[in-house]
């Protein structure tokens, strides 16, 4: 199974090179569109279902099918990026409100992106690490089998991304990034552990990654919220204004302190609770690219 999966990746990767960018990415949009429904039945009725969520007077079917070829264009751009000029990448990308990444940096501290997935993240990456010259780490899902983890971990290194891996020492490494002033990439419209805070996400109760919270906690390092968006050609990246934990008002739900584990989780809750209504800001600019291929409400479990 993990050679059939690697296989597939290589394949992926070789053919995302065999002509000009514009036009494979042209075919991997119309292809994704016409046949990722089809064949992958059960996950677009998901991505109908989020479609609908987020824009209930929309057209959810259309935006499911435009949302496919979007992510074929994710895949063809995440496999070609690394064998990109300095120049094609730099012509290819521009920055919404960088200068917010530049003051947190020169604060002294990294800032920790919070993005959903939406567009194609990894563009913002490579122009950080290869044109603008700085670090870049982002956390990765531990995939299965471990080869396939290691080739996805190699893809994104070969375009300047550290990575680190979802598990115990994801926060003892992250915090080491802010430290240095990485510009942190966190993935945080899934709660891919199934463990994290309750908040309110598109008018329904479900759960988001706690990581965000107590990294931004423990640093002391914003939080700020950011997309990249494809817009034809280009892609675009929309750096939103910082979520200072400490400067949100005080929540007490006891009176044992602030370092009572109530208090902290109640905290915690409050500053996912806010990176919940900014990241719908984000997916409402641009929804038939979220990639939220997955179950992510309670509720999407019902879907046969």
């Amino acid at each position: 199974m993990a050679g059939r999966a690697l296989t597939i990746l290589q394949i992926g990767s070789r053919l995302s090179r065999v002509g000009p960018l514009q036009p494979m990415i042209a075919v991997a949009e119309r292809v994704g569109a016409a046949f990722g429904p089809r064949l992958m039945q059960g996950k677009a009725r998901q991505l109908e279902r989020h479609m609908q969520r987020v824009s209930p007077d929309g057209q959810p079917t259309e935006n499911m099918r435009r949302g496919f070829g979007s992510y074929g264009r994710y895949w063809i751009e995440s496999f070609r990026i690394p064998y990109l000029t300095d120049r094609q990448i730099d012509r290819g990308f521009s920055f919404i409100g960088y200068d917010k990444i530049d003051q947190v940096r020169a604060d002294g501290v990294g800032p920790i992106l919070v993005l959903p997935h939406l567009g194609g993240w990894e563009w913002a990456a490579a122009w950080l690490g290869r044109i603008a010259k700085v670090d870049v780490t982002a956390v990765v899902e531990q995939l299965e089998p471990p080869e396939v983890f290691d080739w996805f971990a190699r893809l994104r290194q070969a375009f300047g991304v550290n990575v680190v891996a979802l598990g115990p020492r994801a926060m003892v490494d992250l915090s080491a990034a802010v430290k240095r002033r990485d510009v942190v990439c966190l993935l945080s419209d899934r709660d891919i552990g199934g463990n994290g805070v309750e908040v309110d996400f598109f008018g329904e109760r479900t759960t988001l990654p706690l990581g965000p919270a107590l990294l931004a906690r423990r640093t002391g390092a914003p939080l700020l919220p950011t997309a990249v968006l494809f817009r034809g050609r280009q892609r675009i990246c929309l750096v939103g204004d910082p979520i200072w934990p400490d400067r949100l008002p005080d929540v007490t739900v006891d009176d044992s302190g602030p370092r009572s584990p109530q208090n902290r989780a109640a905290k915690n809750q409050q500053v996912m609770q806010v990176v919940a209504q900014r990241l719908e800001e984000l997916v409402a600019v641009a929804p038939d690219q979220w990639h939220l291929l997955e179950p992510n409400w309670p509720s999407d479990r019902q879907l046969s």
